[in-house]
């Protein structure tokens, strides 16, 4: 059976509690509650019950938390194609006519966005 990794020796279960209990993000202070635990002494099976997931995300909650500690277990942007809007004020900034619809569609389609979107949307990220 292989050995788990250890919680970082700078933090303890009282501090965590309390983090828990002052944060304003649920999935983070389930996170410290569930870490707090194994502070305590808990196994990380119980942990797991604690926060309500299997003890392999237990495993990368510990490793996010010994990296950048309780910001660690912050929930992040997920990673991904950047949004249309973002998309088109690029396409703004690059120097493209708003009235060119067809142009926008085509770049659009492009960049991987299928979406079609009416002139009023275009017309109101252009403004921005």
């Amino acid at each position: 059976m292989a050995v788990p990794v250890s919680l970082r020796g700078d933090f303890g279960e009282a501090w965590l509690r309390g983090l828990a209990r002052k944060t304003k993000d649920g999935p983070q202070a389930r996170r410290l509650l569930a870490l707090a635990a194994i502070y305590d002494g808990a196994t990380r099976t119980e942990a797991a019950k604690i926060g309500g997931v299997g003890v392999q995300i237990i495993r990368d909650w510990v490793l996010r938390f010994n990296a950048r500690g309780p910001d660690g277990l912050l929930d992040g942007k997920a990673p991904g194609q950047p949004c249309w809007r973002h998309l088109v004020s690029e396409l703004l900034r690059s120097g493209a006519s708003s009235r060119g619809a067809r142009s926008w569609r085509r770049r659009l389609s492009a960049s991987g966005r299928s979406r079609r979107r009416n002139a009023s949307q275009l017309k109101r990220v252009s403004r921005s």
